[in-house]
């Protein structure tokens, strides 16, 4: 398969044209770190895009393919295109765990496959490759890996920022034909596993607040590595932490109704005050 118009795109328009709440930190970064970020970013959001589109399985999955080829071109030093050729350089500079770039990937084949209701061996496997593999690349990039902890800290935060997402995106997912509730929740609680029927099931309250409890355990053991690392490496991390930690509270508060959006000013302050907290 030919590559498509959208593999052409710089990775600073991809970003820019997401319009995510992550670009603030993004933007904190030294000149070569945030262009490694960025080329992160960019093609997290075009495999996710394609993922989240229009179009067929079949389809999808070969506009996929066509991004692993790419990938492997750019591990090879032979992009073919410009998000391609940002990785291959943040690679080589960052020394960058390739793995977890094949992972990335992977996740997105699995909302091609499509996610009802998952098994949490499925449901583990998801996260850990759609946001997991993002944190520990991100760590890298940021100047923060100091081993162990740095792992314990990016999957921790990953899993936390993912389940929140899972919890304040229901109503949107379940339009896409997804239940990402794990099946263990949905059934003790007697809540509906269909997506036609999720959003507006009496049982589904019940069930995001237990899984508000999951993400908030993974946010504490998050915060537990904060001590261990440079606070100033962390920022970008933190600044995206901050948000969605409110997005949590506003879930645990209330988990009747998806929580409201934030403007963006709003969401830097949660970002600064995240980042304040604790600081030594």
């Amino acid at each position: 398969m030919a590559l498509d118009t959208d593999m052409q795109r710089p990775a600073e328009a991809i970003v820019e044209s997401a319009g995510s709440s992550f670009t603030a930190g993004m933007r904190l970064l030294p000149k070569d770190r945030r262009r490694a970020i960025f080329a992160i970013y960019a093609f997290c959001r075009a495999v996710d895009d394609i993922a989240d589109g229009d179009g067929t399985g079949p389809d999808k999955a070969l506009r996929l393919d066509a991004w692993q080829r790419e990938l492997d071109r750019a591990r090879a030093g032979h992009a073919a295109t410009p998000v391609g050729a940002e990785l291959s350089w943040a690679i080589g500079h960052y020394d960058l765990p390739e793995e977890e770039l094949e992972l990335i990937i992977e996740g997105m084949r699995m909302d091609v496959d499509g996610m009802v209701a998952p098994e949490r061996p499925t449901l583990d496997a998801y996260v850990r490759r759609v946001a997991g593999s993002v944190g520990l690349l991100s760590m890298h990039i940021f100047g923060a890996w100091r081993g162990e902890s740095s792992r314990r800290f990016a999957l921790s935060l990953a899993r936390a920022l993912q389940l929140t997402n899972i919890l304040r995106d229901i109503e949107e997912d379940a339009a896409m034909g997804r239940v990402y509730l794990p099946r263990d929740l949905l059934a003790e609680a007697g809540a509906a596993a269909d997506p036609a029927l999720v959003a507006d099931d009496p049982h589904l309250p019940q069930v995001r607040a237990r899984l508000a409890r999951e993400a908030r355990a993974a946010f504490t053991e998050a915060e537990a590595e904060i001590a261990a690392h440079p606070r100033l490496r962390l920022m970008p991390a933190l600044l995206m932490m901050g948000p969605y930690e409110r997005i949590l509270r506003q879930i645990e508060r209330d988990p009747t109704r998806r929580p409201p959006d934030r403007g963006q000013l709003g969401k830097v302050w949660d970002g600064a005050r995240c980042l304040a907290r604790g600081r030594r």
